[in-house]
């Protein structure tokens, strides 16, 4: 039975993760800030991205155990239209804790429990909105972190190639959540489906890819 490890489990896309592989036998890890308002499903772990002390604690928790895909989904979008005259600096730095200095702290803390699993596969939730190639305006915070995010990996690619580790940078539509809004393109469902498949069919020639959730590969 392979085991997941999806932070930001509680909501969204993230819960959709968690529910689709639960479905199909894995053993889930959901990872929330607050356990206890987490319904999705499987094993329920505190973790807070931006908080050495919760990731150290979550690594000493999870010591010795193989986790085939540790996937980082939990990301903020704060300064949603909202204008550079009115861009608050410090929810800015914000941003970058969560949405790009958390997910490579918390691959870090448990890259020996990947590299103990049969799939060793490290997948992050990013978006077309870090895209440089496809750049339009506004979203300074979200849109600067995910590209700092996808330099990361990229960099994060190279180092953990020798232990046979396989990375990939996944954007998951405009989804109809919490965060993309109901006037979004695409549900959860199409959206988690599509990035499990490809997550489950992860080519070695495709680690480091920055791909759309239907597999189709997105200009940096």
């Amino acid at each position: 039975m392979p085991t997941i490890l999806i932070t930001g489990a509680n909501r969204g896309i993230g819960k959709r993760l968690a529910e689709l592989h639960d479905a199909d036998g894995w053993s889930v890890i959901a990872a929330s800030r607050d356990p206890a308002n987490c319904n999705a499903p499987g094993e329920k772990i505190a973790l807070d991205v931006t908080d050495d002390a919760s990731v150290a604690a979550a690594a000493e928790a999870l010591s010795g155990r193989p986790i085939d895909v540790l996937w980082n989904n939990a990301g903020v979008y704060l300064d949603k239209n909202v204008p550079l005259n009115d861009l608050d600096l410090e929810k800015w730095e914000e941003t970058f804790r969560v949405n790009t200095i958390g997910p490579i702290r918390l691959a870090r803390a448990l890259m020996d429990n990947v590299a103990r699993s049969d799939r060793k596969v490290l997948a992050f939730t990013t978006s077309r909105m870090g895209s440089i190639a496809q750049l339009s305006s506004g979203a300074y915070a979200y849109r600067s972190s995910k590209t700092a995010l996808n330099m990361a990996v990229s960099v994060l690619t190279k180092d953990v190639a020798p232990q046979g580790i396989k990375t990939v940078l996944l954007h998951p539509g405009w989804v109809q959540t919490d965060m993309g809004g109901g006037a979004a393109d695409i549900d959860a469902d199409t959206s988690a489906a599509g990035m499990k498949s490809i997550v489950e069919e992860l080519d070695p020639s495709q680690s480091g890819k920055f791909l759309n959730y239907d597999g189709k590969e997105f200009p940096w």
